[in-house]
């Protein structure tokens, strides 16, 4: 998959972790696409290695949803990293 592909799946799982975790998360498009890019690495770390789903390539239903999930995780990290800092 092209490096292009891999930032729209990003800012799409970024997206959608900020359409579903609550509150206000600063930050534009590149910042979100930043995070879900970083977000689907992490979710693909943690369901390959920790619960053991396997090999995660390709873009479909469950790879989405471990990016979306990873996107979570790392939105809320974010989210406790800036609000201690304000």
């Amino acid at each position: 998959m092209g490096i292009f592909a891999w930032i729209i799946f990003g800012l799409i799982a970024g997206a959608l972790a900020k359409f579903i975790m609550p509150g206000r998360q600063g930050g534009g498009i590149i910042l979100t696409a930043i995070l879900g890019i970083v977000g689907a690495v992490v979710g693909g770390f943690i369901g390959t290695n920790v619960l053991g789903f396997g090999d995660i390539s390709g873009f479909d239903l469950r790879s989405m949803a471990i990016a979306v999930g990873g996107a979570l995780v790392v939105l809320f990290v974010y989210g406790l990293v800036t609000r201690s800092r304000g």
